[in-house]
């Protein structure tokens, strides 16, 4: 069943952040729909941070608006959200569990809620045994883990998270993106930022690809890669040259009987110069294979990031 729903739909519409003379951040519009996990990609520098920022009310825009629910999002719609920063706040010397429970009071959970919850999450990722312990006697990932905890642990209305993954390991990367999917299925917008290409191409439904300051592509892994160069594994039972000759081609590599190679123009125009390549391609001798060529999420990147 589709989840996605309007009601639980956060939209920037051109995001505008200039400092002094630097615009960080230059007309971005975007949607972070509602039961969808949402990736944020880019270098450093890009305007992610900045772009989460002013979605949460950190950093005013300089011009552009935020809706929450098809309206100008509120103070008090942000404080339902939870958040994950750059800058991390925890204090060093308060002790994990006391630390998160006071957080989780803050939000309006009940004493007995916000130790429940604090409890069930220390468990999942590991740290229960870690409770009584100073947060500054953590290792910087398990402190990572902590700030996870403090963003997901009162069921918010939606999730905005500042590299989350960053200096996780392999099994916390796991319970992080097992938690992140339960707050998918109950219908709330996820948003996260990532240099980590591979995790995000395997969690998110959508993906924002930031370059600069721009926006450069925005959509599923799917549209994006169907938005980019449709390129197409070739092998041949003769000599594969001759398909530089061939028109609607951009021949990319050949090595003897195999060819990489991209259609070229509209869906018409690639599905007829495809049916000249497998007419001449018989004529020709014959034709072994040919197969779609899937890009990478890092090709995709590079391609209109370029």
């Amino acid at each position: 069943m589709d989840i996605t729903t309007s009601a639980n739909e956060i939209r920037a519409e051109h995001l505008t952040r200039r400092f002094g003379d630097v615009t960080a951040v230059d007309d971005v519009s975007l949607t972070i729909p509602g039961g969808r996990m949402t990736g944020f990609v880019g270098g450093n520098g890009a305007g992610k941070t900045t772009t989460m920022r002013m979605i949460m009310g950190v950093l005013q825009p300089t011009e552009g608006a935020v809706l929450w629910q098809g309206r100008p999002m509120t103070a008090d719609d942000r404080r339902t959200f939870g958040y994950m920063p750059e800058e991390r706040g925890l204090y060093p010397k308060q002790k994990v569990g006391e630390q998160l429970v006071h957080l989780a009071r803050l939000a309006g959970l009940s004493a007995a809620d916000a130790r429940a919850s604090v409890e069930e999450h220390l468990e999942r990722l590991g740290l229960a045994h870690r409770a009584g312990d100073p947060v500054e006697k953590l290792s910087l990932g398990n402190q990572q883990r902590v700030q996870i905890i403090a963003a997901v642990m009162t069921r918010p209305a939606a999730l905005v998270l500042d590299e989350p993954f960053s200096g996780l390991d392999p099994d916390a990367v796991d319970s992080m993106a097992d938690l992140l999917r339960e707050h998918v299925a109950r219908g709330i917008p996820v948003l996260f930022s990532s240099h980590q290409l591979d995790l995000v191409e395997q969690l998110c439904d959508r993906l924002v690809i930031l370059s600069g300051g721009r926006k450069r592509a925005e959509g599923t892994v799917t549209e994006l890669r169907s938005a980019g160069a449709q390129r197409h594994r070739v092998t041949l039972r003769g000599d594969a040259g001759w398909l530089r000759d061939l028109p609607g081609l951009d021949v990319v590599d050949v090595d003897g009987r195999e060819a990489v190679l991209e259609l070229l123009g509209d869906e018409t125009q690639r599905r007829a110069t495809l049916d000249r390549l497998l007419t001449e391609a018989t004529a020709r001798g014959g034709l072994d294979a040919i197969a779609p060529i899937v890009p990478r999420l890092s090709d995709i990147y590079r391609e209109v990031t370029a």
